[in-house]
């Protein structure tokens, strides 16, 4: 688990790694269904970070999940981000086609002798996993890391890469200090999959790296993600970019959104008859972008940002019960 200003040992802390660049971001969904107000949240961040000092942004499509992917949804996501007002520099950029080089990632990683190709089976990492807490993440004991790579193997197997003792350190420019020890709260984790699926871990750092991303802006739910992917960066001879983790939307109660969740998607609030620039304003008043809920574009809270130091919110947002209220008289869900 990722934690602030935590742990001992050999530390490689990662602080302010792309001074004098151009300031690149990106925005990253997945094609799944349309565009949820988490999304839009962090697309209108990430986009105000770069086009605030005159920097560039990039849409990436990361559909590598072919079983999940919604063979409509990038196309719903993209029209509903040009309704927002948010032009990309480039892109979108699909991952689906970018299999070359996250083949040569692997393969630069094997010639360090950090790869090995791993048979278990979920159900037999469940069962002999540290998981001490209930709902962190599985940590992989490293079962496979010694045995022979060339024996007979019970399934297809998964290549996994061997992390490093130690903890490595970052400054977030929302959270502050994060640190994280790779071996004891991640583990060996996989590059692809034992169906040939390349892991979201991997695919993420060699596109960053490949595109030149300096600022990564995302939900704070990717946060213990962070550190393995500066470890891989730096591996793989690049320079990791800068990392701001924003708080999460939220439904009433502070419950994680869901696609049943009532005014959670952008083509819904359209449906209702919200207008984009409201949409803008609230997310950036409620990002801690602008000094009130006014309607905006983009563009202009691009500009009231400027070049001044960014306070980001801290503390998840719940979508305003206006807008539930009229999806739920553009749903009909009011009427008797």
């Amino acid at each position: 688990m990722a934690a602030r200003g935590q742990g001992s040992g050999r530390v490689d802390r990662i602080d302010d790694v792309t001074e004098a660049r151009p300031v690149r971001t990106r925005f990253a969904p997945s094609p799944t269904g349309h565009l949820h107000l988490g999304g839009a949240w962090t697309a209108l961040a990430s986009w105000v970070v770069a086009h605030r000092v005159g920097g560039t942004s990039v849409l990436r499509i990361e559909d590598l999940d072919a079983a999940r992917v919604d063979p409509l949804s990038e196309r719903t996501i993209v029209q509903d981000l040009e309704w927002l007002g948010l032009p990309w520099s480039d892109g979108p950029v699909n991952q689906s086609a970018r299999g070359g080089l996250y083949e040569e990632a692997i393969a630069s990683l094997t010639e360090l002798g950090l790869v090995y190709p791993c048979d278990c089976s979920r159900a037999e990492i469940a069962r002999i996993a540290l998981a001490p807490h209930a709902g962190e993440e599985v940590v992989y004991p490293g079962v496979c890391r010694h045995l022979d790579p060339s024996r007979p193997m019970k399934r297809a197997p998964a290549l996994r890469v061997v992390v490093p003792e130690g903890i490595v350190a970052y400054e977030d420019g929302i959270l502050g200090s994060v640190s994280q020890r790779l071996d004891r709260d991640v583990g060996d984790f996989v590059l692809r999959r034992g169906d040939g699926a390349f892991a979201y871990q991997l695919a993420v750092v060699v596109d960053d790296l490949a595109m030149g991303i300096t600022d990564v802006v995302r939900g704070a739910d990717l946060v213990t993600s962070t550190p393995r992917q500066i470890w891989l960066a730096r591996t793989l001879g690049g320079r990791p970019p800068r990392y701001a983790h924003v708080p999460l939307v939220v439904a009433d109660k502070g419950a994680r959104l869901e696609k049943r969740t009532l005014g959670a998607t952008v083509r819904e609030l359209r449906e209702a008859g919200v207008g984009s620039e409201q949409v803008v304003g609230e997310l950036a008043y409620g990002l801690g972008l602008m000094p009130s809920a006014a309607p905006a574009s983009p563009s202009a809270v691009a500009r009231s940002c400027g070049e001044r130091p960014l306070l980001f919110r801290r503390e998840p947002w719940t979508i305003p019960e206006p807008w539930r209220a009229l999806v739920r008289v553009a749903r009909g869900d009011d009427l008797g």
